[in-house]
């Protein structure tokens, strides 16, 4: 196998480890734009994976690198070589698809701009006794697009005043007019995106 067959194997395995590595928070953003919302959590079971996923990367891109960097050795006959190199194989190519991967890594830590920012919800309530505030665990969150994505869907049930999703705590505090939605309603948004509420939590004001 020639270097430059190693060289191409190594950052193709590494592309492909950091695609692994951010499915399970590119996918809510995919869902989200496309309109599949069902779709969001189809890759939350990866997350465990994902340092596993990042440190194939590494490997891959540092061997890659390596290939690219040592010394070459000298043909030992007197006959003309070829040195001009494609693009596909040179270091410039190698940076660029770096780049791409480290972007993909990096994902969970941006994928939050691709939501709208929610509206600030104005809800005119008659009867403060009818304000009612909820937790809910949620399960298969794992990183801020997911919150968002949850916020997303919460914030068309009407009736809802305000609402805060924490991926890391797994949960979506919601407080709503319960003369307009229930919890129920809300959990009902919530497990619509793929992500499942796992129990629901009434706070008394």
């Amino acid at each position: 196998m020639t270097t430059t067959t190693k060289n191409s194997k190594s950052w193709i395995a590494g592309v492909i480890a950091a695609v692994a590595a951010s499915l399970c928070c590119i996918t809510p953003v995919l869902a989200f734009l496309g309109g599949a919302s069902g779709l969001a959590s189809s890759f939350s079971w990866m997350e465990p994976y994902r340092p596993y996923l990042i440190g194939l990367t590494i490997t891959f891109f540092a061997f890659a690198w390596y290939q690219k960097l040592k010394p070459q050795k000298k043909a030992d006959c007197d006959c003309e070589t070829d040195n001009k190199k494609s693009f596909w194989q040179s270091k410039a190519f190698l940076a660029l698809v770096t780049v791409i991967a480290g972007l993909l890594i990096a994902f969970p830590y941006y994928a939050k701009i691709f939501y709208p920012k929610p509206q600030e919800i104005k809800v005119i309530v008659v009867d403060k006794n009818n304000i009612q505030q909820a937790v809910f665990k949620i399960k298969g969150m794992t990183c801020e697009s997911c919150a968002e994505h949850v916020n997303n869907e919460i914030s068309k049930v009407n009736g809802v005043i305000e609402f805060q999703t924490s991926y890391e705590k797994a949960n979506s505090t919601v407080k709503f007019d319960n003369s307009k939605t229930s919890v129920d309603s809300i959990a009902t948004a919530i497990n619509g995106t793929g992500y499942k509420v796992v129990s629901q939590t009434i706070i008394n004001n």
